[in-house]
Parts: structure tokens; sequence; C-alpha cells
């Protein structure tokens, strides 16, 4: 698999989010560079929760992480349900699953193309 190294800023942020959900203990954390291979976003940040809570947890630590460092969040959905949280930061978009429909939708095998991007926590 091709490794891909971002510009600063944008491994920064990549990084600020995954140390976020690192300090809930999101379990799997991974990064794919989608700029080849989606228009959705340049970034895509996956991990997954084991329950309801934990879930909202990593998706609110992800948020309050980018608050306290001045980085809009453009948009938080799924929040209620817990099962797949979204965190629209522009360029890069966080995915937070519940446990069951990560293994369902397993987004690492549909963007098979993309190549993952190392990072510095949750390794």
């Amino acid at each position: 698999m091709e490794v891909i190294i971002l510009t600063k800023n944008s491994l920064e942020i990549l990084n600020l989010a995954a140390e976020a959900c690192d300090d809930k203990r999101a379990e799997d954390i991974m990064a794919l560079d989608m700029e080849q291979v989606s228009l959705v976003a340049d970034y895509f940040l996956i991990c997954h929760g084991t329950n309801e809570r934990q879930v909202q947890s990593i998706a609110r630590a992800v948020k309050d992480k980018m608050e306290e460092n001045d980085i809009a969040v453009k948009r938080l959905e799924g929040l209620e349900q817990a099962r797949w949280v979204l965190v629209d930061l522009g360029d890069i978009v966080c995915h937070v699953f519940h446990i069951d429909e990560r293994q369902y939708y397993n987004l690492e095998r549909l963007w098979g193309d993309a190549s993952q991007v190392p990072l510095e926590v949750g390794q």
C-alpha cells in the first residue's frame, strides 16, 4: 500500500483529530487519502467505538479538539443515533462508527483504492 505524506497543516489537523479519537479509546484508527478517488473529501479519518455512548464521546472529543485549535467544524451528523457519526472538517471527514456499523459498511474495503496515511496515534 502506498504511503502519502500530507501538507503540514492537513497532517496537523488529521493528527489532532486522531489524537482526540485515541484519547477516548477509539479503536482501529486509520486515515485514507481520498484525493484521487473521491470528490467528497481529501482525507477520511475512520475509527470505531464499542457502544453508542463511546461513539458520542469520540465525536464530541473531535469537535472539542478542533474548536480548541480554532479549526472549523463544518457539520456534525448522526450524533443522536451514535451508529455512524460524521465530523466534517472541510477537506477531512472523520467517520466515527459503532463497531457493528463499521464492519457492515467497511469503508476501508469500499475505498480500497485510497492510500493509507500514517498517523502519530492509534497504530
